[in-house]
């Protein structure tokens, strides 16, 4: 009876993947003919395929399968990322990068919490859990679409490393208040800042060796046996650095951000590459990472919670209007101003307080409260699917339209 339940169980899923590629296949499509980020109509059609609608997909939110492809499908979204930064542009933006993903996180999650005191009545811990949950900007979200429409190199590029670097202290912040929440611990600015310095520099050292190693495997004019493999490497580095970082209580996105950024970087480590094994390679990676765009998106929608989010849909959409247009604003004009070297005009500014798009990273926070049964933890998770829906919706399918009105597209 157990094997024949498992073997149940194993066929429901291979149907559920089946129906996700299919739909999100034709989802692509459509997309394309709309011109819109593809991530908005996967969200929209796996709202209309999951079980409050449809039925077609129904994988619970806190199953094996569904924490499996979060981790592996944000984690290659974030290595694709992390493979198109360029290290030149790295290096004049680099200052903006780190304040807004650490400072900015702050300044964002105590904007958002006030609001959410002011707008829910709730209490300021939970208020300031809410703002921590969605203080940090979602890469599985923005790279794609910066994939997608073209926007001028830094700009891109700045928005994408934050995205990536503030995943560790946004985590840092909402477990640091959900420990005051609980009765559990004291807020330590000390501690604080000294876990998020181990969480980014083991993050980054892991991500870095495996980068080179897997750069010099690949791309070595001696020693490079395993270029033919160079689309299995990839694989393997990215599961490496997401483990080997989580394992030492590290930040394992910001790992395989920094692996991908050293393999897209190989030249200038000295490496070169045979054009036709670059194209190949690159290919794999646009597929799979659109594959897994496909499966983390459609799913995300098809866990939406209609009947959580209407009990706070009114409160919870003015506390997201005040996070898009008041929070994020004055965290970008207030860390970018700060950065002297890179000199950011009023237009590229602008431009990137409306790029904050929350997806699957506050989701899983928000996800990991309710498991936890922390204090307010449906109001939370009500207010970040709304939030997730408002800035995807809203955000995601304005971008190009945006950047070409402040002359942000780039030529070609």
């Amino acid at each position: 009876m157990e094997s024949s339940a498992s073997l149940e169980l194993a066929k429901h899923a291979l149907l559920v993947f089946g129906i996700i590629l299919a739909v999100g296949t034709f989802s692509g499509l459509i997309a394309r003919l709309l011109r819109v980020p593809d991530v908005v109509v996967f969200l929209l059609v796996g709202m209309l395929a999951g079980p409050s609608v449809l039925g077609l997909v129904d994988i619970k939110a806190d199953s094996t399968v569904n924490q499996l492809i979060l981790i592996f499908g944000s984690s290659y979204i974030l290595f694709d990322g992390g493979a198109s930064i360029r290290l030149k542009v790295l290096k004049e933006v680099w200052i903006t990068i780190v304040v807004i993903a650490t400072l900015g996180v702050l300044i964002t999650a105590a904007i958002t919490g006030a609001a959410a005191w002011y707008f829910l009545d709730v209490p300021v811990i939970v208020a300031l859990l809410l703002g921590a949950v969605l203080a940090s900007t979602d890469p599985a979200t923005l790279v794609p679409v910066f994939k997608q429409i073209k926007i001028k190199e830094r700009v891109a590029q700045t928005v994408m490393s934050e995205s990536a670097f503030n995943d560790a202290m946004g985590a840092i912040v909402t477990f640091t208040v959900l420990g005051v929440a609980m009765g559990s611990g004291e807020f330590s600015a000390g501690d604080a800042l000294v876990d998020l310095l181990k969480q980014s520099l083991l993050g980054i050292l892991i991500g870095g060796i495996l980068g080179y190693m897997a750069a010099f495997l690949i791309s070595h004019e001696k020693f490079g046996f395993l270029t033919e493999y160079a689309p299995v490497v990839t694989l393997m580095a990215v599961i490496g650095a997401y483990m080997g970082a989580d394992g030492m209580h590290a930040s394992g996105f910001m790992a395989v951000f920094v692996f991908g950024i050293m393999l897209g970087n190989q030249e200038s480590l000295g490496f070169k590459r045979v054009h036709h094994d670059e194209a190949i390679l690159e290919d794999f990676i646009m597929t799979t990472a659109l594959i897994m765009r496909m499966f983390i998106f459609i799913l995300l929608g098809a866990q939406v919670d209609f009947g959580l989010m209407n009990q706070y849909l009114i409160g919870g959409a003015a506390v997201v209007a005040v996070f898009m247009l008041v929070a994020r604003p004055a965290t970008v004009f207030l860390c970018a101003l700060s950065d002297r070297r890179a000199k950011w005009s009023f237009r590229e500014m602008l431009f990137m307080c409306w790029t904050r798009e929350t997806g699957v990273i506050p989701g899983a926070l928000a996800g990991m409260l309710v498991g936890m049964k922390a204090p307010g933890a449906q109001i939370i998770a009500s207010v970040t699917f709304i939030a997730i829906l408002m800035t995807i919706l809203i955000q995601a399918t304005t971008t190009k339209w945006l950047a070409k009105k402040l002359d942000l597209l780039a030529e070609g």
